[in-house]
């Protein structure tokens, strides 16, 4: 996953199987076409892409299959985390934040939030 970046759609079919799996296509289909939109086709290639890309998996289940993640959530926030501060903010943490809160996107509890990591790493209770 390190060097996979997913697209708009993966993100669209991953959603939906972190959020309840496994799932069959028609059950695929009806999720997406109410939350996205698509159309039985863009789904069943979706999720070939997805399989032949090894970040869905699949097993036979009766008379159809039923398709699970191959990647965990945390595993793809954590790639995709990098690859956005990478691209965006050549990798520096302290100048996204930086823009973020001179805009003031940051919450009053977003801030008491970052506090508190930020004590717990000085403190160096977190890996």
């Amino acid at each position: 996953m390190d060097d996979t970046k997913l697209t708009a759609s993966e993100w669209n079919m991953l959603n939906c199987l972190w959020g309840d799996s496994p799932r069959t296509v028609m059950q695929l289909v009806a999720e997406l076409e109410k939350s996205v939109g698509w159309a039985k086709s863009t789904t069943i290639t979706t999720l070939r892409r997805m399989e032949d890309k090894g970040l869905v998996r699949c097993e036979q289940a009766g008379r159809g299959k039923a398709y699970y993640p191959a990647v965990e959530r945390e595993q793809a926030v954590v790639a995709e985390t990098h690859s956005f501060l990478d691209r965006v903010y050549q990798g520096s943490v302290g100048l996204m934040m930086s823009a973020m809160a001179r805009r003031q996107e940051l919450g009053a509890d977003e801030v008491a939030q970052l506090r508190a990591i930020l004590d717990e790493i000085e403190g160096g209770s977190v890996q």
